[in-house]
């Protein structure tokens, strides 16, 4: 701030009167003599023409002698050139406050134009990364594919009140609760009496199998709980049309109809192993091979409907051919492992209530699948043929006969 002005006398002696005033902060440490000053080598006192210039370079100066001012001329001067001085300076910093200000607010808007920018360019790349529907839509697709079709052929059956009880293999009240809740789980029974007979340890052990618990055939606390907590009926692979499938693994045979499964029986196909036997219906002739039921579909292709039937490796009842001398037929051995030569064994009862389905007979497909019994042995050589035993005993009988008969005829008359 500028507090004081006065008239100044240049030591070289030049004429030349000036304004002078200190940049010092209060007046009243200003003295109120003019003092005179001596020039500098750098400023001589006839560069003293702008006011600025007067300003910064006063300390240049150092004040030699003390004059006293002669009358009031000099004072108003001094009071003239202070106010100018100060008119002049307010101008300045106004304009240097003006100019600053605009200089202030561009760097302002040139800092946040790119704070401004970036968010627009993250809004838009967000919702870009976002809307990934590709995934959504493929998973979609593929779950509601997978989850309609079971619906569509598994049936539930009805919860039961009271738990099954293990009634091993003893009838009465509860067995026939046995048998009713088979029956509703899809496993085949002539009947619900009561009577554990062999038809229901037959029910007892295809649920066995089919669920996957130990093959016992009596209804022990296993089989017991299984029976109370299944939820849904048998069902076989198959959902069109009308076959049977035969599931070598769990040896059980599934009766599709209209791609429905209608029940389920115990059976046992071959055994895997290499076996050699005499021919049952052809003398001298032995049958060996392999003891395997083969993979594949076919169809029934002849049968047989009355009784028992000589086969070439023993007796078979009612039976129904799919793949050359294999069948279906009715047996009174049903193991819960497999043991045939190669046929599909069921319950006598079982085959014979077969026979009654119009749709189980010739041109019926059949689906055999499922891994074969590991053989244990080795092929069994053939030996020759031979003859003599059969012919033996056929004379024998022959022999019998006529001795028989005529000793008949030697005792029918009477004695004399």
């Amino acid at each position: 701030m500028l507090a004081w002005s006065g008239r100044v006398r240049c030591c070289c002696a030049c004429t030349q009167s000036l304004a002078l005033a200190t940049a010092s902060g209060r007046a009243a440490d200003l003295p109120r003599s003019a003092r005179t000053y001596r020039c500098s080598e750098l400023l001589p006192c006839r560069h003293f023409q702008r006011w600025s210039d007067y300003r910064t370079r006063l300390m240049l100066w150092t004040p030699l002698t003390r004059t006293r001012p002669r009358g009031l001329f000099p004072l108003v001067l001094a009071v003239g050139g202070l106010m100018l001085t100060t008119t002049s300076c307010l101008g300045l910093s106004k304009s240097s406050g003006a100019d600053a200000r605009p200089a202030a607010d561009a760097e302002v808007l040139d800092t946040q134009a790119p704070d401004t920018v970036a968010p627009t360019v993250a809004k838009t790349t967000e919702p870009t990364t976002t809307t990934s529907t590709t995934t959504t839509t493929s998973t979609t697709t593929t779950t509601t594919t997978t989850t309609t079709l079971p619906p569509t052929t598994t049936t539930e059956v009805p919860v039961l009140d009271r738990a099954i009880r293990a009634v091993g293999g003893r009838s009465g009240r509860e067995t026939k609760r046995v048998q009713q809740r088979l029956l509703d789980l899809g496993f085949w029974l002539p009947k619900t009496s009561g009577r554990f007979d062999h038809a229901t340890g037959q029910a007892v052990m295809a649920f066995q199998k089919y669920t996957g618990i130990r093959r016992t055939g009596r209804v022990d606390l296993t089989t017991a709980r299984a029976l109370t907590e299944a939820t849904a009926k048998a069902q076989a692979r198959t959902t069109n049309g009308n076959l049977v499938e035969v599931d070598k693994d769990r040896q059980v045979l599934f009766f599709v109809k209209d791609g429905v499964t209608q029940f389920v029986l115990n059976t046992s196909t071959g055994n895997g192993q290499y076996f050699l036997e005499l021919n049952q219906k052809v003398d001298g002739k032995y049958e060996a091979g392999r003891a395997v039921t083969p993979s594949g579909k076919f169809k029934i292709s002849r049968q047989r409907a009355d009784g028992w039937w000589e086969g070439d490796l023993g007796k078979i009842y009612r039976p129904k051919y799919f793949n050359g001398g294999r069948a279906i037929h009715g047996s009174s051995r049903i193991p819960a492992r497999p043991a045939s030569h190669g046929c599909v064994r069921v319950s006598i009862p079982a085959m014979d209530m077969l026979w009654t389905l119009d749709w189980v007979g010739r041109g019926l497909r059949v689906w055999v699948y499922g891994e074969d019994v590991e053989a244990k042995n080795k092929p069994i050589p053939i030996p020759p043929p031979t003859t003599t035993p059969r012919s033996t005993s056929s004379t024998t009988t022959s022999s019998t006969t006529t001795t028989s008969t005529t000793t008949t005829t030697t005792l029918a008359p009477s004695p004399n």
